[in-house]
């Protein structure tokens, strides 16, 4: 007798599921982090201590999308208050 796939459905539908959520999670919350650093040049000083390469990712990605002199502003003002 064929073996039936039936047992493996609702595991397998779980497990999608699982994954859809997880994705979703992901796209909402790198929307979240880009929506706050692209509103706070506080928090994007924080994550250039914290994690620069996140902060690089955000300066690349508003290049790339014609947005230009975010780099050069916070580099200024961070300098600024170094002074």
């Amino acid at each position: 007798m064929p073996m039936s796939h039936k047992p493996l459905e609702p595991l397998a539908k779980k497990l999608m599921k699982g994954v859809i959520v997880l994705e979703l999670l992901g796209v909402f919350g790198a929307f979240g982090l880009f929506h706050t650093m692209d509103n706070s040049q506080d928090f994007r000083n924080t994550m250039k201590r914290r994690f620069p390469s996140i902060l690089e990712v955000y300066y690349k990605s508003n290049e790339w999308g014609g947005v230009y002199g975010i780099r050069e502003r916070d580099q200024e003002a961070w300098s600024a208050k170094r002074d």
